[in-house]
């Protein structure tokens, strides 16, 4: 995604998430801080509408990709993922 305003690239984040994932909130919540504090949007996708995604990230979920590099499963550090996102 680019930021028209500026050229500069915006990252794209998406969580993987599934139905009645108990860690799924807390990596919400995460996103929605940093998101809120650094003006990046992030989208959200169930892998339970996907087989292939099912198969791969079955175990891992909730998993945290940018720019369709997985970056961080289980429990999205927030930390961690502030570096990231000020590269």
């Amino acid at each position: 995604m680019k930021d028209a305003s500026s050229g500069a690239g915006v990252p794209e984040l998406l969580l993987l998430t599934r139905p009645g994932c108990h860690l799924c909130q807390g990596a919400r919540e995460v996103l929605d801080r940093v998101s809120a504090d650094l003006g990046v949007p992030w989208q959200e996708r169930s892998i339970a509408e996907d087989p292939e995604l099912q198969e791969r990230f079955a175990e891992e979920i909730p998993v945290l990709m940018i720019d369709g590099v997985q970056r961080d499963f289980w429990q999205i550090d927030e930390a961690r993922l502030r570096r990231l996102l000020a590269k």
